[in-house]
């Protein structure tokens, strides 16, 4: 079994900053990318930002230049530092991955964190 947990949600002003972590726990041999999504309420879950085994990013539009998502291999964490924040950014945030365990790839999510960007 497979645990992501997401931590550093939390109400902030518009053009504040947060960062999220992600620690991901059980019998993991291996992860490959890992990614943050968000939904806002009435809306689908969107990419937000994904990052692979050796750095390599990605970023939806609407965050480019004031998001930054990072991972540490060592203890199995992916980030996501958020600047200047938008009210449009208030939304659930997850975290997922493709995690190899016990000789399966499985595709495992967090429960989510919720953020709020509002004055």
């Amino acid at each position: 079994q497979v645990q992501l947990v997401e931590s550093g949600g939390g109400l902030v002003q518009p053009g504040g900053s947060l960062r999220l972590s992600c620690p991901a726990s059980g019998s993991i041999f291996n992860i490959y990318t890992m990614d943050w999504y968000r939904q806002a309420p009435g809306s689908e879950r969107e990419l937000v930002a994904a990052i692979t085994t050796d750095g390599n990013t990605n970023y939806a539009d609407s965050v480019k230049g004031r998001f930054t998502i990072s991972r540490d291999n060592a203890k199995n964490t992916v980030y996501l530092q958020m600047n200047s924040l938008k009210p449009e950014d208030t939304a659930v945030y997850y975290c997922h991955a493709h995690v190899l365990s016990k000789g399966y790839v499985g595709s495992y999510w967090g429960q989510g964190t919720q953020v709020t960007v509002s004055s």
